[in-house]
């Protein structure tokens, strides 16, 4: 389901270019919400996460809004079709 998220987000990106209209995915990892609370092992999955973070930390919905909110400001205006991860670098390390 991820790879073809990320490769709907460049074909949209491909597709609507032509008319300024810029296409973003953000992966934020694992979230503290109220409805991660009613998932089975959650806690386990985000402590587990944060452990293999290289920051040593996750990101937190703050985090994700900063992120979504630097996408859509003039600062990112020549990207597009483009995955951020939001995540503590918990992506790289595989």
């Amino acid at each position: 389901m991820k790879a073809a998220l990320e490769a709907s987000c460049r074909y949209l990106a491909y597709e609507l270019g032509p008319r300024k209209i810029r296409v973003h995915a953000i992966s934020p990892g694992p979230l503290q919400t109220r409805a991660s609370g009613g998932l089975k092992d959650f806690d386990g999955l985000m402590v587990e996460a944060e452990a293999r973070a290289p920051l040593g930390e996750l990101a937190d919905i703050m985090d994700v809004g900063s992120a979504c909110a630097y996408l859509a400001a003039p600062f990112a205006r020549h990207l597009t079709g483009e995955t951020l991860y939001v995540d503590g670098g918990v992506n790289i390390m595989g």
